[in-house]
């Protein structure tokens, strides 16, 4: 018998005591695409089982060029009124030490379902469950969130999972390993083939407007433009669009929402396009570089890792690109095959304010004063 996935009983049990209980959920997102499938996957099960057709699950996505990634300080401020609650950390979490001990002084029991590098320790959340964590005996460790929670709903639902649902799910679940660029391997491979092949039929709206819009015959071709336009989507209401035209239940809305996003996603494509041009031109003043590690006011945090993916594969070396605000600085991280950005950024640690994610790619967070220390320290550990 294969093992299951460390503490995902446990959350489980916990999601189901607090529904009886009639306690308050919310579930904080990240927000890409895997954080957005992820979050409408458990809400989906949780009302699925809801005692009452009323029963209240609160969803909160960070805003990337306002609040950065994970879990952060002005969500918490935000969401503080609604505590006592169980908040859920899904796609994010891991490396969120400082900001979990707040959540708990603000009255949050803290539940983190992330799939994320471990960063050493873990937060004191009350669950975490993460494949990569010390004593996890779950033998593949390349799921993306939206994976562990398919799974998590799996457990939830039992005989309530029904052929239907289970293939709604898997369409999300196929984007979202698609868009985190999740190795196509073991279950991944499963989750992706399934999830396509029912995307065709999909009746979720928001799936269907892109479909009648894009009317493309290849369907995994069609799966990874629409997983990169969902990408596009941004913070509305302390939600996301992609969120938003996700759950859409009216069809004629959603393909509204359909062609704003695929506009929305020329217009990103454009000014990544102009980010890369302009550090290219950089990169010819100064070509001998071990690393190329360039910062700008004007440049959207939410664009910097497509930009960095582009620039990494064209010249094979490790690329930090990063938004400079008034007193911080965050950044996306690229690496090429053969390094872990995460372990690179490791043996920098105490001059960051945050870091964390996966060894091609990853974010960080750190004081301006700092980021020529921190380049030089990248160059030395190299």
């Amino acid at each position: 018998m294969k093992a299951e996935i460390k503490n995902l009983e446990r959350a489980a049990n916990r999601i189901l005591k607090a529904m009886k209980n009639g306690e308050k959920i919310i579930l904080y997102g990240d927000a890409d695409l895997d954080g957005v499938s992820s979050v409408i996957i458990l809400k989906e099960t949780i009302k699925n089982l809801a005692p009452t057709p009323n029963f209240g699950v609160g969803v909160y996505f960070p805003d990337r060029e306002k609040e950065g990634y994970g879990i952060n300080n002005q969500a918490l401020n935000y969401l503080k009124d609604t505590a006592p609650a169980l908040l859920i950390a899904i796609d994010c979490g891991i490396g969120n030490f400082e900001e979990v001990k707040l959540a708990k002084k603000l009255g949050f029991e803290v539940i983190i379902i992330d799939h994320h590098e471990i960063l050493g320790k873990l937060p004191e959340a009350s669950i975490i469950i993460d494949p990569k964590q010390k004593g996890d005996k779950y033998p593949f460790k390349g799921l993306a969130t939206a994976g562990i929670i398919f799974k998590l709903s799996e457990i939830l639902l039992k005989e309530r999972l029904t052929e239907k649902l289970r293939e709604n799910f898997l369409e999300l679940v196929a984007l979202a390993t698609l868009a985190d660029l999740m190795p196509r391997a073991e279950e991944n491979l499963l989750f992706i083939e399934e999830g396509i092949r029912s995307l065709k039929n999909s009746w979720r709206p928001g799936l269907k407007a892109f479909l009648e819009i894009e009317n493309s015959e290849n369907i995994l071709e069609f799966a990874h433009k629409i997983s990169s336009t969902l990408n596009a989507g941004e913070k509305k209401d302390h939600l996301n669009e992609a969120y938003l035209i996700l759950t859409e239940k009216d069809q004629e809305r959603a393909k509204i929402l359909a062609r704003e996003l695929l506009e929305k996603s020329f217009q990103r494509q454009r000014q990544i396009r102009e980010i890369t041009n302009e550090i290219e031109v950089r990169i010819l003043k100064k070509p001998n570089e071990e690393i190329i590690f360039e910062g700008n006011i004007n440049w959207p945090l939410s664009l910097l890792g497509p930009a960095a993916s582009r620039i990494c594969h064209k010249y094979q070396k490790p690329i930090f690109l990063f938004k400079i605000d008034k007193l911080e600085s965050q950044g996306a991280v690229r690496v090429p095959q053969g390094f872990d950005s995460v372990k690179l950024m490791s043996n920098c640690s105490p001059i960051l304010e945050t870091y964390g994610g996966h060894p091609p790619a990853a974010g960080f967070r750190i004081k301006n004063e700092n980021l020529e220390k921190f380049k030089n320290c990248l160059i030395q550990n190299l």
